[in-house]
């Protein structure tokens, strides 16, 4: 089981991404045994940003909590391009969601250890799947920070204005990583 599950959360086109990968290489160079669960969303088959469905939004978190169940057995760290509660805003902005998906959010959020909100610095730029309108990148950061309280979430958040120091202030948040086996490098006499 994973010792350290981090989540970077925030709406699209705001580098989540970017982190991640960061992250991910900090803690390589560390030894530490880490892997990361990549935006589900762009594997969803079904139609998603403003134009989502309940059925899109249920593929989407059911795959990022399997994608997160996977590798927790596997590595000692997991890094999360978004949590739940970031991909449940689009949800959550589209219709009213039905109770036992909201309780089954509710429940996994307590299952991350960090968890880093990343703020809106600029307007998202087109990737070929995420929608590109600055109104409704600002929707969705509405909807996360309104669903953070709802549900009670710690988050550390990130300053747009330390935006490049953001890798020293999660790797400062997280602290000590857990020391890895070593073998020796000679037997002892």
């Amino acid at each position: 089981m994973a010792i350290l599950k981090i989540a970077f959360v925030g709406t699209h086109g705001v580098g989540k991404t970017t982190l991640c990968y960061e992250l991910a290489a900090w803690m390589k160079k560390r030894e530490a045994r880490v892997d990361m669960v990549r935006e589900v969303a762009r594997r969803c088959p079904l139609p998603i940003n403003r134009e989502t469905t309940l059925d899109a939004q249920s593929w989407i978190l059911h795959s990022q909590i399997a994608d997160e169940i996977h590798l927790s057995g596997e590595q000692d760290v997991v890094i999360c391009d978004r949590s739940v509660i970031d991909n449940y805003a689009y949800l959550v902005h589209r219709m009213p969601p039905p109770k036992p998906i909201d309780d089954l959010v509710a429940h996994w959020m307590r299952t991350y250890t960090h968890l880093f909100k990343v703020p809106i610095v600029d307007p998202p730029s087109f990737d070929g799947v995420r929608d590109t309108s600055r109104a409704f990148q600002e929707a969705i950061d509405e909807t996360v920070e309104e669903l953070i309280k709802r549900f009670g979430v710690a988050v550390h958040r990130l300053e747009p204005s330390e935006r490049g120091q953001w890798i020293e202030r999660v790797a400062a948040e997280i602290g000590a990583l857990p020391i890895p086996p070593q073998m020796g490098l000679f037997v002892p006499d």
